[in-house]
């Protein structure tokens, strides 16, 4: 606003005959004025946009902690949830590893199972990364392998044959009475229309 007044004033004097060579102290005295103030105006341009670039620069750091901020919170998030994800899958010490093992069937309506039958297999309790398993092996050959889960300090054992097998299978071994060199419990094997019951008694392998 100023510049225009300033523009005015000195048109009105140039068209008066006022600002001519004849005062050219006053024509002097007034560019250097116009000059100086044309500097100021540069210089404070300047000043402005320095300020809002600091600004945006204030502006633009902030929101990238902020998105900094929230990248940490969603790696905790992700880390505590993969942590709690990651179970450490094994057997007791007192039960993992070789033990000998006699079965005994007691009870049967199956005609492949009589009572008194008995048999002796080695029956070895191991993991994998995923699950707890046990295999039953006879004269170095693998007979069958169980799932299986410790839970309450028992051990529960299963192995069912899947649907397209002729013969439907399913055994469950379950030892409550466990100590450091012996285990006790029970196997049921229902096969089809049938069932049958077996005493279990295992005794830790000599090493």
């Amino acid at each position: 606003m100023w510049k225009l007044r300033f523009w005015l004033i000195f048109f009105l004097l140039l068209k008066n005959n006022l600002l001519n060579m004849k005062n050219p102290l006053l024509f002097i005295l007034l560019s250097l004025f116009l000059l100086n103030c044309d500097n100021k105006d540069k210089t404070n341009d300047l000043a402005l946009r320095e300020q809002q670039l600091l600004e945006k620069e204030k502006s633009f750091a902030q929101k990238e902690a902020e998105y900094q901020s929230l990248l940490k919170m969603r790696d905790s998030i992700f880390n505590k949830q993969h942590s709690d994800s990651i179970k450490i899958i094994k057997w007791p010490d007192e039960i993992a590893g070789s033990w000998t093992g006699k079965v005994i069937c007691t009870e049967s309506n199956c005609s492949d199972y009589v009572v008194g039958d008995q048999r002796t297999d080695t029956w070895e309790f191991a993991s994998d990364s995923i699950q707890l398993f046990s295999k039953i092996i006879n004269n170095n050959n693998l007979i069958r392998l169980y799932s299986g889960k410790f839970e309450n300090n028992e051990v529960k054992l299963n192995f069912k044959t899947d649907s397209t097998a002729k013969k439907q299978v399913d055994m469950n071994v379950l030892l409550n009475d466990i100590s450091d060199t012996k285990m006790k419990g029970i196997r049921t094997i229902a096969v089809d229309n049938c069932m049958a019951k077996f005493s279990v008694e295992l005794v830790r392998s000599k090493k």
